[in-house]
């Protein structure tokens, strides 16, 4: 039959005319996320043992730490940036934390402007995100 598709198509576009609405008003309205979802990283730099088991465990090398001893002969987190620009967002940095220091967040709003800012200087996150909440 000729316009077999046209008429399948208009029949489904009818449908979802007259159905339920399944619009998000997103700015005012958060979604409701999965568990499984990952789509940030957070650290939590007082539990950081400065191992670079993290940095190891990465497929794309985004990860780098430095470290400094302290009076005890122990070592202390100096800097840990990501460039998340190239994160896969894998979580294999966060299996590999012998402390679960670093995690996988369900934060989404991560867009910037620059690619300069894709470049996290993760102290400095985890200290905005205390005094945040």
């Amino acid at each position: 039959m000729f316009g077999k598709g046209l008429l399948k198509g208009l029949g489904i576009t009818l449908k979802h005319m007259v159905g339920p609405k399944v619009t998000e008003f997103y700015p005012e309205e958060k979604p409701k996320l999965s568990v499984r979802v990952r789509s940030s990283m957070g650290l939590h730099p007082d539990k950081c043992i400065s191992c670079n088991m993290c940095a190891m465990a990465c497929p794309n090398k985004v990860i780098k730490l430095t470290s400094e001893k302290d009076e005890n002969n122990k070592k202390r987190l100096k800097t840990y940036e990501m460039d998340v620009g190239r994160c896969l967002f894998c979580g294999m940095c966060a299996e590999a934390c012998p402390t679960q220091a670093i995690t996988v967040t369900q934060e989404y709003e991560n867009s910037v402007y620059e690619v300069e800012d894709m470049k996290w200087d993760m102290i400095a996150r985890a200290e905005r995100k205390g005094k945040e909440g």
